[in-house]
């Protein structure tokens, strides 16, 4: 072991230690990515997680998304608004109220019949005065005066309560009977038969509470039913007198009255007057048992809700099926524009087709598919002219630095001449490219930025071809026709809509085109404007001269290519003027192309024709 050596367990322990803190930082790493760049305690796992964590795995991301819970959220407002408006509205318990009542005066009328029948006379005589008699008329019968105490029949609680308990056992109310005093003389609840078990539950010892539901219950039953209902007490030792409907009755008027306890459910009470021959011997005081009324509207509540909770299950089940058609189609294209912006794929990025369900949705994939296609075509142009520039700019630039090179080494006078001609053609074709390369590049920023105007055709063309008529471009005798077919219809118009000076921009380069292919002597050029199918305007420029190659009619309409004829000096074009042409057309909605002239009888080419469609302006 050398001096200066690390031993080989610290060699091993530093190599394991590298490895841990390599796992640990890609660890660390990972949970910022995950946490967006903020680290933090890892979650604590949760049982109640699994639920959702299935509804996941069954439908989707889509369950929770912020589409999938608006729709959920108003499809379910609606239907709770509904439901509301049925339980609040809902007249059941009103019409179950009053069918009570009616119930109640009904029976209490036939218990107080009986009830009078059972009536004695306490007393050994009755008195009648032979004068009133006299004054009665027919029909008419003897009613005591109050003052006259012989004649009473007063309720014995002995005889009434056998036929109180037979009559009241069957229809579960409470009957009451009070005396003419409003004294409590029976009640219902507290009379046993014979051999009958008694069981009194005895109070717990510390209050319960009650449960949830219980008081859900009573807030719900409050909230629905009216606030002016009086509150329903226990008369303290007998005291029918609390009572308004007690005291009515005993002036002869039967009467009902509802109320609420304090637990929120429904006694209905009314008081029927014991009479015999039109007196009054008592009051009985029929009275349901607290929550009767209540459980029957709580059964009818829970049909309600038991068709609610089946609605709501269907339309949470329509609502996830409407999300998953909507929310769908719109997350695989928002995140196939993700991919988009993204890049860094080899292959153009396929955006979802939803042409097909002929809606919105699928308008906006057709918009957006053509966006992107749009989008692919202009980077692929921008780096196709990127490198067309590049190489363009390179020969001019070659041929200037050789020149330069060889300027110094020139020893003649016509030597240096001759290389000075050489930079200076060089620095023009550059000036004259870099102008068309700045035209050509901020074309279409132009024409995005500007408003379309109606432009008349007819009178462009026939300015153009005006001014072409006075250049006299190579000094070639040109001659330039301008002809207008209106199809036997004297008032057509040829309006378009577009920009005037980019129109004008094409028939120039069309026409100093085939100038520049025409021959010395002889030369024509025709302009010829028609309406064709569709409402298109059709602008047709034809010359007489050699023609285009059959391989060459959709290269010239390429950047930087250039077919020029023997007589013109090279480089004096940039290859740039029928590419931006037709590029000024498809921006207006159109096309160019070009074609040969044939000879029907001979099939020899008599010259080149380019034609310029363009789509009618607006309203035309």
């Amino acid at each position: 072991m050398g001096g200066g050596g690390i031993p080989a367990g610290m060699e091993a322990a530093r190599g394991r230690s590298k490895e841990l803190t390599a796992v640990a930082q890609n660890s660390l790493d990972k949970e910022l990515d995950d946490q967006d760049g903020r680290p933090g305690p890892r979650p604590v796992r949760s049982y109640w997680t699994y639920p959702f964590k299935l509804i996941r795995r069954i439908f989707g991301n889509a369950v929770f998304s912020s589409l999938t819970r608006r729709i959920l959220f108003f499809n379910l407002v609606a239907l709770v608004v509904l439901v509301a408006g049925i339980l609040y509205l809902n007249q059941f318990r009103e019409g179950l109220i009053d069918a009570r009542v009616e119930s109640l005066l009904t029976q209490g009328e036939i218990i107080a019949g009986a009830i009078s029948a059972s009536a004695s006379v306490d007393t050994n005589s009755i008195t009648v005065d032979p004068e009133k008699l006299l004054e009665l008329q027919a029909g008419q019968s003897i009613t005591p005066l109050p003052n006259d105490e012989d004649l009473d029949f007063p309720i014995n609680p002995e005889r009434v309560a056998p036929v109180l308990r037979r009559l009241i056992s069957p229809a579960r109310v409470r009957a009451r009977i009070y005396d003419t005093d409003a004294n409590l003389l029976l009640d219902s609840r507290h009379l046993y038969t014979q051999g009958q078990v008694l069981r009194f539950d005895l109070p717990p010892v510390e209050p319960e509470e009650s449960s949830f539901f219980d008081r859900f219950s009573a807030w719900f039953n409050r909230v629905l039913q009216p606030g002016n209902l009086p509150e329903y007490k226990e008369a303290p030792g007998g005291d029918g007198s609390i009572y308004p409907e007690v005291m009515n009755a005993l002036t002869g008027v039967r009467g009902a009255v509802v109320r609420v306890t304090d637990k929120g459910e429904l006694i209905v009470s009314v008081a029927v007057p014991v009479q015999r021959f039109r007196a009054v011997l008592g009051v009985l005081l029929l009275s349901t048992q607290a929550g009767d009324i209540d459980k029957i509207v709580h059964a009818e509540r829970l049909a309600i809700m038991r068709v609610f909770g089946v609605a709501a299950l269907g339309n949470v089940f329509l609502s996830l099926l409407l999300s998953s058609t909507i929310a769908n189609p719109l997350r695989r294209l928002s995140a196939a524009a993700i991919r988009v912006r993204r890049g860094g794929a080899k292959e153009r990025e396929e955006i979802p087709d939803f042409s097909s369900r002929q809606d919105e949705i699928g308008n906006l994939s057709v918009a957006i598919r053509e966006m992107t296609t749009a989008l692919y075509d202009r980077i692929d142009a921008i780096e196709s002219f990127a490198a067309d520039v590049s190489h363009e700019l390179k020969n001019p630039l070659t041929s200037l630095r050789s020149a330069v090179e060889t300027l110094p080494l020139a020893r003649t006078d016509e030597s240096k001449k001759r290389l000075m001609d050489v930079i200076q053609h060089d620095v023009r074709r550059l000036d004259r490219l870099i102008s068309d390369i700045s035209d050509a590049s901020r074309l279409d920023a132009e024409l995005a930025r500007s408003d379309a105007k109606t432009v008349d055709l007819e009178k462009v063309l026939g300015d153009l071809v005006d001014i072409s008529r006075q250049v006299r471009s190579n000094k070639k005798p040109v001659i330039l026709d301008f002809v207008v077919d209106r199809n036997d219809n004297p008032k057509a118009r040829f309006d378009i809509s577009g920009y005037e000076l980019r129109i004008g921009q094409i028939i120039t380069n069309l026409i100093e085109n085939a100038r520049s292919f025409v021959p010395e002597q002889g030369g024509r050029i025709v302009v010829r404007l028609s309406n064709g199918r569709n409402g298109r305007r059709i602008v047709r420029i034809e010359d007489n001269g050699p023609g285009i190659q059959a391989e060459d009619i959709d290269r010239i309409f390429e950047r930087f290519y250039t077919d020029r004829p023997a007589s013109e000096g090279f480089g004096q074009n940039s290859g740039l003027g029928l590419s931006i042409s037709r590029q000024i057309a498809e921006a207006h909605g159109g096309t160019l192309k070009a074609e040969n002239i044939i000879d029907r009888g001979t099939g020899e080419i008599k010259g080149a024709r380019f034609i310029l469609s363009l789509p009618a302006g607006r309203g035309k």
